[in-house]
């Protein structure tokens, strides 16, 4: 079953969510407003149907922001997710279906369709994920960061768990950490991410088999390489992942580059947000989200030499 949703916003950027009313599927949950697709429709035009008989509105300026399966016992569900960013229109529940406008962080402990839960991912993640490459100090990580908004992943390889340990406690008397994913085995970042107040972990793609501790107030990345890796990355929960290389590298010169036709393929399947990573600069943003991505992720292009 085919199924568009749109995420729409109010001037506090509030979120609206739809609760689903007595007889339908699945009723009492929540979920962002839409509805079937006729045969034949395209997505975006069935987008603007469905909120026009819906809610009573007309969506005016609509992009894509994820598309993903889920499968219940009765049904699989491809849901054709876009944000709503500009409507003529009070909304309103047309078919009789309560209405909720939440804060953003809000949205997790609202009872979400199980459907619906990578949007809330989605919604959260900026357009960038930036990777730091080794460095010497503290001081280097925290005068490097990117000063908008953008995610930024403590990527230091080279040290042992407690050199780690010590650099992330350095880093976090220096600045807020609410933006900082650590890199590491997930047994350890998982505790110290919460010790420091960061906002999430990021697991290399050799722990995506490892036990992962419980980490509903964080958020949870994975390295990705093939299809195999990202349902593995869905499996243990991850919120978001990086697939790469897309491009030839010189990081890895070795890797065959996935290219934007296969990366497009398996983000399309990935029921995830997926960053691309690997040749990739700031500038490859539209080419990166037309192809299904989040955003676009990397070390050499986004941290300052």
């Amino acid at each position: 079953m085919h199924v568009v949703a749109g995420v729409l916003c109010d001037d506090r950027d509030r979120v609206l969510i739809a609760q689903r009313p007595a007889g339908k599927h699945m009723a009492g949950k929540w979920e962002f407003p839409g509805g079937k697709l006729h045969p034949g429709e395209d997505p975006r035009t069935g987008l603007e149907r469905e909120l026009r008989e819906e809610l009573g509105i007309d969506a005016r300026v609509c992009e894509p922001l994820i598309r993903c399966r889920h499968r219940y016992p009765e049904r699989t569900v491809l849901l054709d997710v876009w944000r709503v960013s500009h409507y003529e229109g009070i909304p309103v529940g047309l078919e009789g279906q309560a209405l909720r406008w939440l804060e953003q962080a809000q949205l997790v402990d609202a009872d979400i369709l199980p459907a619906d839960r990578p949007i809330l991912a989605a919604l959260q993640l900026p357009p960038f994920y930036v990777i730091s490459p080794v460095l010497d100090s503290a001081h280097d990580f925290v005068t490097g960061m990117p000063t908008d908004e953008s995610l930024v992943q403590l990527r230091q390889p080279q040290l042992h768990q407690d050199e780690l340990r010590r650099f992330v406690e350095s880093v976090a008397a220096l600045t807020t950490m609410d933006r900082v994913i650590i890199n590491g085995a997930p047994q350890t970042t998982i505790e110290l991410a919460r010790d420091v107040g960061a906002a999430g972990v990021h697991l290399p793609s050799r722990y995506l088999d490892a036990p992962v501790p419980s980490h509903a107030d964080l958020l949870i990345g994975a390295s990705c390489h093939d299809s195999e890796e990202l349902e593995r990355a869905v499996a243990i929960g991850a919120d978001f992942a990086v697939l790469g290389p897309v491009q030839s590298t010189p990081s890895h010169a070795d890797a065959v580059p996935l290219g934007w036709t296969r990366f497009a393929a398996l983000a399309d399947q990935a029921n995830l947000p997926v960053y691309a990573l690997g040749g990739v600069v700031r500038t490859d943003i539209q080419r990166a989200t037309k192809a299904g991505a989040q955003g676009v992720a990397g070390i050499s292009a986004f941290w300052p030499t």
